[in-house]
């Protein structure tokens, strides 16, 4: 499965790298993230409790940022594993100044197997894309405060 995608962020890039890098805030921003704990430098293990259609369940797995560059882009692996199934998968975001704020593109593809992967790919695509939504949703909510 691939996605790609854009967002305006109402922050300069220097902010919303602060916000994608800082794991106490960075929790709070994830759909139904319960727990993004220290696994070593730039790596956090994540239990993730999601009530999505076949995606619903509870996992487990690592979080990694790899090949940063701040405050213009960074490359994320993510795993996880659960009684619905598993996904691994790798991300890329570029962060671009625009008139004070952010545009922030992402790519990204997962592998997922187990019961998630027998309910079709549109149906997962589009319960990803809901996710995404909601983060970056979160995340404009949370840099608006500061």
């Amino acid at each position: 499965m691939k996605l790609a995608g854009q967002y305006i962020l109402p922050a300069p890039p220097a902010r919303v790298w602060e916000l994608l890098t800082d794991p106490v805030r960075l929790a709070k921003l994830l759909p139904g993230c319960e727990r993004l704990d220290p696994d070593g430098p730039d790596r956090f293990k994540a239990a993730i409790k999601l009530g999505l259609a076949a995606i619903s369940g509870n996992y487990s797995g690592t979080v990694e940022f790899a090949e940063k560059k701040p405050p213009k882009s960074m490359r994320m692996k993510f795993s996880g594993k659960g009684v619905p199934g598993f996904v691994d998968g790798v991300g890329h975001l570029d962060l671009v100044e625009n008139s004070g704020q952010t545009e922030l593109r992402y790519t990204g593809e997962a592998q997922v197997g187990g019961m998630i992967a027998a309910v079709g790919q549109r149906m997962i695509e589009g319960a990803a894309r809901k996710i995404v939504d909601q983060f970056f949703a979160a995340a404009a909510e949370e840099l608006k405060k500061q």
